[in-house]
């Protein structure tokens, strides 16, 4: 009897945890495996290249994009950023046993207001977000990116690394994205992947 009263406390605390608008603001819907081929694809892997998953969810797209870095090479840096609790403690577990773990970074952070340029520790020359998102978190989250990568000024010497970007792209799977649709490129897989530059 005890045994089956902590399961149910257990499920009881997962389910806050995942319904918790504060703990889990967006849905958790991981990227389908059958399009993590050209998800990884329009990722466009390369050397000195940063890969930031927002709502990274499981991991699902940045241990397999890290994978494919790892397999050819590259010296690509992943970042996975996540809110939910349960979830960050899935990303640190799974890191711990990636062959590329040195080159994988788990943070717990909210992406509507998160500070990227603390994320960036190290060198690199090309930036891309990938989001797999609700639609009406979109836009927001957008905004805070070109919010810090574009706020800048040549002649300020404190500017921001992300300033300094002269590569920067998004993916976003399943939804486009209405402010960047003028460097719009359609992938279509199972369900549709939206490259921008």
């Amino acid at each position: 009897m005890a045994i089956f009263i902590t399961f149910i406390f257990f499920i009881i605390v997962i389910i806050f945890l995942f319904s918790s608008p504060s703990l889990s603001p967006i849905p958790y819907f991981p990227s389908q495996p059958v399009d993590l081929p050209l998800i990884i694809k329009a990722l466009n892997l390369k050397n000195n290249q940063t890969v930031i998953d927002l709502g990274a969810g499981d991991g699902i797209v940045i241990f397999k994009a890290a994978k494919k870095a790892f397999q050819q090479k590259l010296n690509t840096k992943f970042i996975a950023v996540e809110i939910n609790p349960v979830l960050i403690l899935i990303l640190h577990v799974r890191r711990l046993f990636h062959k590329n773990k040195k080159n994988i970074k788990v943070i717990y952070g909210d992406i509507f207001t998160m500070d990227f340029d603390k994320l960036l520790t190290f060198n690199f020359s090309l930036l891309t977000f990938y989001v797999y998102i609700s639609p009406w978190f979109l836009e927001k989250t957008i905004s805070n990116i070109k919010d810090q990568s574009f706020d800048f000024t040549q002649d300020d010497p404190e500017r921001s690394r992300m300033g300094q970007i002269s590569n920067f792209s998004v993916i976003s799977y399943m939804y486009p994205i209405k402010s960047l649709m003028k460097t719009q490129k359609i992938i279509q897989g199972k369900n549709k992947i939206f490259a921008y530059q």
